[in-house]
């Protein structure tokens, strides 16, 4: 019987349980995108994990959407990355590095840059800056003949990953950023290739796999998805259609996994899980929902098909979160007023759970 101990064969690793300490960002990096150490040991805290993906990490300057994240676009940052990957695996932990392209989630005071994206649509919200929360900014949309760049920017990102001590990345597809405004039907706009109907409005995320795939690997490249997801005000259309159709379009490729997120119904999300041929990672809540992800959500949907499950909030108040679940442990709650205000505090002052003496 599968359960989220039993141990998983990803590529060229062997996971020694179903569990993955999702992506989340922490904004903890210095200065130019430098990875720290203290990074490194808030990595290695959790290296239980069955695999860790990162925190988002831009590939681009101009794909960095929050101030305060790390980058993998300059060999100060490859080598910033290197002592933390190299901590994790002295904790004998995998981690794949999370390849996050804000396009129009983005600021001017954050990279000195127009954000970008598919069309000259702004986000619904107000994003994070320097100098604290403003309104989302109109994005100079994409030229046809620059999107390709834009594609090959997660390729070149993860052969930096790899060289930096990574096992592999996840491309970020989810959540209202680059990917996802591409699939969307409101943020894309775009009367050529990459819009418009859904063979075209796939292209971006296919081109930007099969890149990376070629630079690094299929073993080595995961993609994250939110069907139907409404983050930073994007809407889908036909969305079984869509993520049914870029399925099929990723499938030949040799992927690691799709990390899908609960952002569907159910229903809709297990024909996902039929259709893909391959590893599902499956993160069973919303993503900063009113709940978070628990044992009995997890194993719901390994009895539904999926091979490994995400973990997000839990893991960030608990970095010995297996041993806690597969002992039975209490749970220890998060402060989410830490969640992004820097320092070591509700970062590396969470403990493994204290037996009584």
């Amino acid at each position: 019987m599968t359960t989220l101990f039993t141990s998983y064969r990803l590529g060229g690793l062997t996971l020694p349980n179903r569990m993955v300490m999702a992506p989340m960002t922490r904004v903890r990096a210095a200065a130019g995108g430098l990875a720290t150490s203290s990074m490194a040991t808030y990595y290695a805290q959790r290296a239980t994990a069955g695999l860790i993906v990162s925190e988002g990490v831009q590939p681009s300057t101009i794909g960095q959407s929050n101030p305060g994240t790390p980058g993998l676009h300059t060999d100060e940052q490859v080598e910033a990355w290197r002592p933390v990957t190299a901590a994790v695996h002295a904790n004998g932990g995998r981690i794949f590095a999370q390849l996050m392209h804000g396009g129009r989630v983005s600021h001017s005071d954050t990279t000195g840059l127009q954000p970008v994206g598919p069309s000259a649509v702004p986000a619904v919200g107000d994003v994070f800056t320097p100098t604290g929360l403003q309104p989302a900014p109109t994005p100079r949309a994409l030229d046809t003949a620059e999107v390709p760049e834009h594609a090959r920017s997660y390729a070149e990102a993860a052969r930096r990953a790899v060289d930096a001590g990574f096992h592999g990345v996840e491309l970020h597809g989810a959540n209202g950023y680059l990917i996802s405004q591409f699939l969307s039907s409101n943020a894309n706009l775009r009367t050529d290739r990459y819009g418009g109907p859904i063979v075209n409005r796939i292209r971006f995320a296919v081109e930007a796999v099969a890149a990376t795939v070629e630079a690094v690997g299929g073993e080595r490249t995961g993609i994250r998805l939110s069907p139907g997801g409404m983050f930073w005000g994007v809407q889908e259309t036909d969305v079984h259609e869509l993520y049914a159709a870029l399925l099929a379009e990723l499938a030949p490729l040799g992927l690691a996994y799709v990390h899908l997120e609960a952002t569907a119904d159910e229903e809709v999300l297990v024909a996902l899980r039929r259709a893909w041929p391959g590893t599902l990672v499956m993160n069973p809540v919303l993503p900063m929902g009113p709940k978070q992800t628990s044992r009995d959500d997890a194993d719901h949907w390994l009895g539904l098909g999926a091979d490994l499950i995400s973990f997000g909030r839990a893991f960030l108040a608990n970095p010995d979160l297996v041993e806690r679940l597969r002992g039975g442990l209490p749970i220890a709650p998060v402060d989410e007023a830490t969640y992004y205000q820097g320092g070591d505090a509700g970062y590396l002052t969470y403990s493994a759970h204290q037996y009584a003496g």
